[in-house]
């Protein structure tokens, strides 16, 4: 085959070597993987009860969703290639750093050590490893933040069966691995039914350019996780993400009230920190799944305070669905205005009086101009909050009444977006399951 000097175009090398670069993590056998099936999916394809003939009408005729972003070219083929069209290197890299990862399970000597030379689960990304992607293969590549074992990996799981999740260590980047093409989906917790919201995410999607195209809740099935061997009276310390610490006060009271607790920024990470580092009077909190990853006992199982433990996750993708009105909808929308907020009575009604059900309002300080100034002439001058109001109602984008609704809503505000309109997580749950 012709070589290819440095000077040769991009779109000649497309043509004269066809073959695709290789995919961003190494490739997994079928074995190690362990996906929880969902009821259901959410393409980006055309429905027959949809508003229009194709997404372009969708798009035209509710200019809200409208919203695009840029996304950068790939890097050309390095020149490095062998003439086979195949890279010179069996590993693929990201801006540099290689990432060869492995998904099998990690074993464990007879000291509860990690061999050197083991398979390790896959790193996760950072803000340094993202840049323009490679081709994208047929396997649907989703983001998620933690390491391997996290609840957000199930999540993943269950929303995209067989997908390949990609781990992230912030929800910061698991965006931006949407937006730079190095993941399809993003997999992020928006809400706990103990803990509340997840305010960093409500705030990472109003200033990134992604669609909700849909929700998956998942039942929080705690754990405490231990090196085998380890007795529960003669923990020192627990660790685990601070949510999990505090959906499990009373039961960690009980099991061992001379341990002290300490706040990491995962679950699946507070295991794998353990199996690490060989921490015989350091326990963790989390799932089942993360101590078959890093080979840890369960010393107490279902430790949660309350059985109804769920979290809703959210799916992002770069494009919106078409919204149907054969399936029950939900949509998300986030709003401001100028003058504080007088006008919120005004924008619930818009959806009282078209019997249009609110299933979440949530206000968050506006970023960019976070304190108002109110002249008044009887006591002076006053400083007000300025907000931002994420609500999400159960209704499609593809009825009527939904659509006259925000643009009523439209005429109080100074600032609506719709985050996204997309099928509502209907699959049943048990309380007593696992994860």
């Amino acid at each position: 085959m012709q070589s290819l000097s440095p000077q040769t175009p991009t779109s000649l090398r497309s043509v004269i070597r066809p073959t695709p670069r290789p995919p961003l993590l190494a490739r997994v056998p079928a074995a190690a993987h362990h996906p929880t099936r969902c009821a259901y999916r959410s393409d980006s394809v055309h429905y027959p009860n949809g508003v229009g003939s194709c997404k372009a009408d969708w798009q035209s005729s509710c200019a809200i969703l409208a919203s695009k972003i840029i996304c950068q070219d790939s890097q050309p083929p390095s020149t490095a290639d062998d003439a086979s069209g195949g890279r010179s290197d069996s590993v693929a890299s990201v801006n540099g750093h290689k990432a060869a990862v492995d998904l099998t399970l990690v074993p464990i000597d007879a000291n509860n050590k990690l061999p050197p030379t083991a398979p390790q689960p896959p790193k996760p990304l950072t803000i340094t490893d993202l840049s323009p992607a490679p081709m994208h293969g047929s396997q649907l590549r989703v983001a998620y933040q933690g390491v391997p074992g996290a609840y957000s990996e199930a999540a993943a799981g269950k929303a995209y069966p067989k997908c390949e999740a990609i781990p992230c260590d912030q929800f910061e980047v698991a965006f931006q691995a949407v937006e730079l093409w190095i993941a399809d989906r993003a997999v992020l917790p928006v809400e706990n039914s103990l803990g509340g919201s997840i305010h960093r995410n409500y705030d990472l999607l109003l200033r990134h350019r992604l669609h909700i195209v849909g929700e998956v809740q998942l039942p929080v099935h705690h754990c405490l996780l231990a090196l085998p061997g380890t007795r529960v009276e003669y923990l020192s310390r627990v660790i685990s993400h601070p949510q999990a610490l505090s959906q499990c006060e009373h039961t960690l009271t009980k099991l061992a009230p001379q341990a002290a607790r300490e706040a990491v920024d995962d679950t699946a990470g507070a295991a794998e920190y353990i199996a690490a580092n060989n921490l015989r009077d350091t326990a963790a909190i989390a799932s089942a799944r993360a101590a078959e990853l890093y080979g840890l006992q369960i010393l107490a199982d279902g430790i949660q305070d309350d059985s109804s433990n769920v979290t809703r996750f959210v799916m992002l993708a770069r494009e919106p669905i078409i919204p149907r009105t054969d399936r029950p909808f939900k949509t998300s929308i986030v709003f401001a205005h100028d003058k504080g907020t007088s006008v919120l009575f005004k924008v619930l009604s818009a959806f009282a009086f078209r019997n249009i059900s609110l299933t979440k309002i949530e206000s968050r300080p506006h970023r960019n101009r976070p304190i108002r100034l109110v002249d008044d002439a009887n006591v002076g001058t006053a400083k007000h909050f300025e907000y931002m109001f994420y609500v999400d109602f159960e209704a499609s984008l593809a009825e009527v009444r939904a659509q006259n609704a925000l643009a009523e809503v439209q005429e109080f505000t100074s600032f609506l977006r719709v985050l996204g309109s997309y099928p509502m997580d209907m699959t049943p749950w048990c309380p007593s399951g696992g994860d």
